[in-house]
């Protein structure tokens, strides 16, 4: 167990305190800093309501941002060569997500298409989703966080081709600014055949639903 001072873990970056209810202590300046937050924004965190608001947020925010405690790309070290002849596209199709856009700290929700086609190996399809969360749940925006999942799969698994195509809704343009609701922004990432062949991409679209 970590038994740094809660004031040393929040500055340090380094790991939670635990306390002995088995919940993450909550460092002293977070805490303060959200009390901060709440009276900029106009309401007094002294009120009933609010008196546990700062340990609450905290710990949510230690889940929101839960993958900068993880390498995604260990999710994929275990593979299987034993694939029946199989030789064709692998695809994990609308998993849903949740992420938080870096320059407004606003949520980011959408759903995530990730195919590759492997080269003498496969991984566990839930190994897919855990690499897209680990990345997605890290301040993020939605271009980097499809190329940043795209390449983890090319590196690790090196496959003859990776695509992923990411729609998501964004929180600071349908709560805030222009508040334009139900707009989603598409992003995609084309790694070796599925970039190189026009044949190959069209195909991996079409099973993406997006021929």
């Amino acid at each position: 167990m970590n038994v740094l001072s809660p004031s040393l873990a929040a500055s340090s970056g380094m790991a939670d305190v635990i306390g002995e209810d088995g919940k993450i202590v909550v460092p002293a300046d977070v805490e303060e800093a959200i009390r901060t937050l709440i009276r900029w924004s106009g309401d007094q965190p002294e009120r009933e309501g609010l008196l546990d608001t700062p340990k609450r947020v905290a710990r949510a925010w230690r889940e929101y941002c839960s993958g900068y405690a993880q390498d995604p790309g260990l999710h994929l070290s275990r593979t299987f060569e034993e694939v029946g002849g199989y030789d064709e596209v692998v695809l994990l199709r609308d998993i849903p997500f949740q992420s938080h856009c870096e320059h407004h700290m606003a949520p980011i929700t959408g759903t995530a298409s990730i195919a590759y086609l492997p080269r003498d190996r496969v991984v566990g399809i839930s190994k897919l989703a855990r690499v897209l969360h680990g990345f997605a749940q890290r301040l993020q925006v939605q271009e980097r966080l499809t190329a940043e999942v795209a390449q983890c799969i090319w590196d690790n698994l090196k496959p003859h081709g990776v695509a992923v195509v990411i729609e998501a809704q964004h929180g600071c343009m349908t709560g805030r600014g222009v508040r334009t609701h139900g707009v989603g922004m598409v992003t995609s990432r084309m790694l070796g055949c599925f970039l190189d062949d026009a044949s190959s991409r069209k195909e991996v679209l079409a099973l993406m639903g997006r021929g």
